[in-house]
């Protein structure tokens, strides 16, 4: 039976997936809580990392470790920074950058990460599936592109609009670039899915806390068609 590891960063993302898995297992790993069980034939191993790239990081190494996951997954919230999006849109997360990674005094460019570089890029497999399963069902509207990441709740218009520019992001967000990095570390194929929560504006903090369950219901409902699409794959 394959078995997939999905990271949340926040308990409100993490309960809305929940509500799908028929759950077997609740236990601990160090501080961090795993939920295990199964949907459309995967073992699912659910776990919350906290905010930011340290803790998104050492959780999807603590799961490669224990659990030997055949993908990874991180769903979530994000905020837009492409004018065309609107809140609750989905973004299939095409490669991943962090944004907040700069050794430009060395003369590389902003994003780069020595023997990374700027970009890492998804599986294949993961984000055709996931484009086959989204853009075919009118429930969601569908973009796929660059995630950006980085340590920071942006709130500031100027910011977004050149991190979007300087690296064609879409969205930004905490978390999912430090996944990327350790699973192409470790070679693990993974994917990160957002739903857009808030855009860069002056009542972006008051946007994100009015959407973030409804985000993260949305962003649960079209994992969970992803899974089932992958579940039939490999029967």
């Amino acid at each position: 039976m394959i078995k997939v590891g999905i990271i949340f960063a926040m308990e409100e993302e993490l309960i809305e997936l929940l509500k799908f898995l028929k759950l077997e297992n609740k236990y601990k790993i160090f501080d961090l809580e795993f939920y295990e069980g199964k949907l459309y034939n995967i073992h699912c191993v659910l776990v919350k990392s906290g905010i930011g790239k340290v803790n998104a990081a050492r959780t999807t190494q603590v799961l490669i470790d224990n659990k030997k996951v055949d993908y990874i997954f991180n769903i979530g919230v994000a905020g837009g920074i492409d004018n065309n999006l609107k809140i609750e849109d989905i973004i299939i997360g095409k490669n991943l950058i962090q944004h907040d990674f700069d050794i430009t005094a060395f003369n590389h460019k902003k994003g780069y990460i020595p023997e990374i570089g700027i970009y890492i890029n998804t599986n294949k497999y993961l984000y055709e599936t996931a484009n086959h399963v989204l853009k075919n069902d009118d429930l969601f509207n569908v973009t796929s592109g660059t995630i950006a990441s980085g340590d920071i709740f942006c709130t500031d218009k100027l910011m977004a609009k050149k991190i979007n520019q300087e690296f064609n992001a879409l969205c930004i967000e905490m978390e999912g670039a430090a996944i990327a990095q350790v699973c192409y570390l470790c070679n693990i194929p993974f994917l990160i899915l957002r739903s857009i929560s808030d855009t860069p504006n002056n009542n972006n903090t008051l946007t994100y806390e009015e959407f973030l369950i409804s985000s993260s219901k949305k962003i649960a409902y079209a994992m969970n068609k992803i899974l089932k699409k992958i579940g039939e794959d490999n029967i």
